[in-house]
C-alpha cells in the first residue's frame, strides 16, 4: 500500500491512499504554495515501511512594484539644505530575485556615482533592493528602471518596471465630496466621490469598506462609489484609497448610517416604595417604552391615552431615560393612581428625518392588570422524547399582560438550538426540531420584564430526556479463517439510553443463533469453535433498546487476500527469440497461515491492450511459507508488447482478492547484448 504525505513547515497534507504499488502522485497546474517535501510510504505488514522523499520547489515572478519615500532635511545655519529620495523595489519569486537599476539605459552599481548608493536593509533577506539618490542633484530627475531576474530558471523571462522621479513627484493627497456620517434611508441610492488634490504620478483611487467587501450591487468607478439601494446591512465606515507609489497611500473616511427603528418593548413597574407587585389604586405605577433607533439623535417619542396625546403633568410626568443608562428609552409615571386613570397608554416612536414607519406600542392598565405566574403541566417534566422527534417543552404563564419567555439551558452554560444562550418564546412554547442526545437536561423558562411586569422573574424548569438506540463497535469487521479454525466475535456498547434494559440478538443470515440481556458487561461475544462450510456468511449482531437498535456486522470468510508483487526482481526479462521476450514473475502471498492455504494455486490472467483475457491456472504443491517468494517464468511475449497480469490466490473456499500489475518491454541498453 502507497500513501503519499506532503510537509510544508508543521502544515501535513495527506493526499491520498491507494492500494496500486508504483502509484504516481500527479499535481495538474501546480501553485506556488504546493511547493515542498514530499513522501512516499510503501508498506505491505512484513517488516519496516520503505520511505523515500522527493522535494518539490516551485518557481516563479511576480511583477516588480517600486516605491518612492522622500525625506527633506532642515536648513542649517542657512547654507546647507538636503533633499533625499529612496527608491524601493519589490518582486515576489522563488528562487530569490536578483534586482538591477538603471537610470535611462545607465546601468547603476554601488560605488559608480558618488550621489548613488544601492543597499539592501538589515531587516530584510534579499527581497528588496532600495536605490538611494543622497541631497538630489539635476541629473537625477530621470527615467528609473528596476530588472527583477531570477536568473532564467524555468524559462522565466526577467521582469521590470520603470518611474519617472522629477521635481514635481510628490504623495498623493485627496478629498472627500460627502459629508460625514451620511444619513439615509432604506432603499435610497447614494453616491460616494473622492477626488485627488495633489499627487505625483497621478495615484489610482478606489473605495474599500472596514466591514470587509462593498455591497454586491454597488459600482464602482475610480473615486466614484455608486450604492443603487442601500440597506441596513450595509451600514459602516467606507474609505476612498489613493496611491501612486510615493509615500504612503492617502486615505479618508465616511460612515453612512441607515435609519431603522426596530423592536418595539414596554414594562410596567408597580410602586417601588411597596413589597405588593400588583397595581393598586394610590400608588404610583410606571410605563415604560424602548425602541432600538438608528440613529438614536433622531428618536423622538409621543404619549397617548386612548388615542388622545398626553402631556407631561403633575401626575403625568413623562421623561426619558438617560441613553448611557437605557438608550431608546421613555417613561411615563402616573402619581397617585386613579380609577379614572385606567385606559390604553399609547407610546409612538419616530425618527425626525423621517421616512421610517413610527413604532406604536399600547399598553392596557386596569383593574385586571396583574404580575405574571409561571406554572409546568404535570405531564410536561419530564418529557421523554426519541432523538430525531421534534419536540415542544412548555411552560404556562398566566398574568396580564403576558410577558415575553426566556429559555435557558438550566443544568449547563451551553447554547440553545438557534445558538444564542437564551431564546424568546410568546407563548411559552419551545419548539426543538430534529432533537438530538446531546439536548438531554434541564431547560429553564422565566418571565421578560419586556411586555410585562418590571417585577422580580419568575421561573420554572423543565428535565428532557432524549433516547437514543445503542452505539456499538464494529460496525463492520470481515474476517477471514479457514474451516477447521475457531472465530469469536464480539459487538460492544458505546453509550445508549437508556442503558437498563438492553437485550441482544446474534443471527447468521436470517436464523437466530443466541439472545439474551446485559447485565453489568457492556459487549457480547459470539464463537464458533470450529468453522464449517455452513458457518461462512454474514453474521448480525442487534443491540436492542426502547429507542432502536445498532448494529454490529461480520462476515465470515475464507476467502484469500490478495498476492503482492514483488518489484525487485534482479533482470527480471530476458530475450531468446528475435520477435518475442520473455519475463519473470514474481510474488509472495499475505496471510496465509491458514487452513484454506493454497493448496490449490493461483489463476493466473495476461490481456495485452484491449484483447480478451487469456487464463491459466497456476498449481502450487505444499503449503506455502509466510514470505515465501512464487516464481512463474511468461513466455511468447510478443515486443514490444506492454501486459497487463492479473493473479487470483484459489483455495479450496474458492477463488479470493485478486491483484494487478502492468508488465513492460524495455530494449537492451548495449546494442551489443541484442544478439543473446
Amino acid at each position: 500500500q502507497i500513501r503519499w504525505t506532503k510537509t510544508a513547515g508543521s502544515a501535513s497534507d495527506r493526499f491520498q491512499d491507494s492500494s496500486v504499488f508504483n502509484e504516481t502522485l500527479r499535481i495538474s497546474n501546480i501553485q506556488r504554495h504546493q511547493g515542498g517535501r514530499y513522501y512516499c510510504k510503501a508498506e505491505n505488514g512484513l517488516g519496516s515501511p520503505a520511505i523515500k522523499s522527493i522535494r518539490v520547489d516551485v518557481y516563479y515572478l511576480d511583477d516588480p512594484i517600486v516605491t518612492v519615500h522622500q525625506s527633506i532635511g532642515e536648513a542649517k545655519e542657512q547654507f546647507y539644505y538636503e533633499k533625499t529620495v529612496f527608491l524601493r523595489c519589490v518582486a515576489n519569486s522563488n528562487p530569490p530575485v536578483r534586482y538591477s537599476w538603471r537610470r535611462g539605459q545607465e546601468v547603476l552599481l554601488q560605488g559608480s556615482d558618488k550621489g548613488v548608493e544601492i543597499y539592501e536593509p538589515f531587516f530584510t533577506q534579499g527581497e528588496t533592493k532600495i536605490l538611494k539618490l543622497k541631497n538630489l542633484r539635476p541629473q537625477d530627475y530621470a527615467n528609473y528602471s528596476c530588472i527583477a531576474s531570477v536568473r532564467n530558471v524555468c524559462s522565466i523571462p526577467d521582469k521590470m518596471v520603470s518611474f519617472r522621479l522629477s521635481n514635481k513627484t510628490a504623495s498623493p493627497s485627496i478629498k472627500l465630496l460627502v459629508d460625514d456620517p451620511i444619513v439615509v434611508n432604506p432603499g435610497e441610492a447614494i453616491t460616494l466621490v473622492c477626488v485627488t488634490t495633489g499627487g505625483e504620478p497621478a495615484p489610482s483611487l478606489t473605495w474599500v469598506r472596514s466591514a470587509g467587501a462593498l455591497p454586491d450591487k454597488s459600482v464602482l468607478n475610480g473615486g466614484t462609489l455608486t450604492i443603487p439601494a442601500i440597506a441596513a446591512e450595509d451600514s459602516g465606515s467606507y474609505s476612498c484609497i489613493a496611491n501612486n507609489n510615493v509615500g504612503n497611500p492617502a486615505k479618508k473616511s465616511t460612515n453612512i448610517i441607515v435609519r431603522a427603528l426596530k423592536k418595539g418593548r414596554f414594562w410596567i413597574t408597580p410602586d417601588p416604595y411597596h413589597k405588593d407587585d400588583n397595581i393598586q389604586i394610590g400608588r404610583e405605577v410606571k410605563i415604560s417604552c424602548q425602541v432600538e433607533a438608528i440613529p438614536s439623535e433622531e428618536l423622538a417619542f409621543s404619549w397617548f391615552k386612548n388615542g388622545r396625546p398626553l402631556r407631561s403633568s403633575e401626575r403625568m410626568v413623562i421623561t426619558q431615560t438617560d441613553p448611557d443608562v437605557s438608550p431608546g428609552t421613555t417613561n411615563l409615571d402616573i402619581i397617585d393612581l386613579k380609577f379614572t386613570d385606567f385606559g390604553t397608554y399609547t407610546c409612538v416612536a419616530s425618527l425626525k428625518g423621517g421616512g421610517i414607519s413610527d413604532i406604536s406600542i399600547d399598553v392596557n392598565i386596569s383593574s385586571s392588570t396583574v404580575p405574571p405566574n409561571l406554572t409546568v403541566p404535570q405531564e410536561k417534566s419530564p418529557l421523554v422524547t426519541r432523538e430525531g422527534d421534534t419536540i415542544e417543552l412548555q411552560c404556562q404563564v398566566t398574568g396580564k399582560p403576558k410577558p415575553i419567555i426566556l429559555w435557558s439551558r438550566a443544568d449547563k452554560e451551553v447554547a440553545m438550538p438557534d445558538g444564542a444562550l437564551q431564546t424568546e418564546s410568546y407563548d411559552g412554547i419551545l419548539r426543538i426540531v430534529n432533537v438530538s442526545r446531546e439536548m438531554t437536561g434541564t431547560y429553564r423558562c422565566q418571565t421578560s420584564q419586556y411586555n410585562g411586569f418590571n417585577v422580580k422573574p419568575r421561573e420554572a424548569l423543565v428535565q428532557l430526556i432524549v433516547q437514543y438506540p445503542p452505539a456499538v463497535e464494529p460496525a463492520f469487521l470481515e474476517l477471514r479463517q479457514g474451516q477447521g479454525r475457531g472465530v469469536t466475535m464480539s459487538c460492544r456498547v458505546l453509550r445508549a439510553y437508556p442503558t437498563r434494559v438492553l437485550s441482544y440478538e446474534w443471527r447468521l443470515g436470517g436464523r437466530v443463533l443466541r439472545t439474551g440481556h446485559f447485565d453489568l458487561q457492556d459487549s457480547t461475544e459470539y464463537t464458533v469453535s470450529s468453522l464449517a462450510r455452513d458457518s461462512y456468511g454474514l453474521y448480525n449482531c442487534n443491540i436492542i433498546n426502547e429507542a432502536g437498535a445498532g448494529r454490529c456486522s461480520f462476515l465470515v470468510t475464507g476467502k484469500a487476500y490478495a498476492p503482492e508483487f514483488y518489484y525487485d526482481t534482479y533482470n527480471p526479462l530476458w530475450q531468446n527469440r528475435p520477435r518475442v521476450y520473455s519475463y519473470s514473475l514474481q510474488w509472495t502471498q499475505m496471510n496465509n497461515q491458514t487452513p484454506s492455504a493454497l493448496t490449490l494455486g493461483f489463476l493466473f490472467g495476461l490481456q495485452a491492450g484491449q484483447q480478451r483475457w487469456w487464463e491459466q491456472e497456476i498449481t502450487v504443491n505444499g503449503n506455502i511459507q509466510k514470505g515465501e517468494l512464487i516464481t512463474y517464468n511468461l513466455t511468447e511475449l510478443i515486443k514490444p508488447e506492454a501486459y497487463e497480469v492479473r493473479l487470483t490466490p484459489i483455495t479450496r473456499f474458492g477463488e479470493g482478492d485478486s491483484t494487478i500489475r502492468v508488465i513492460k518491454y524495455s530494449a537492451p541498453v548495449n546494442p551489443h547484448l541484442r544478439k543473446y
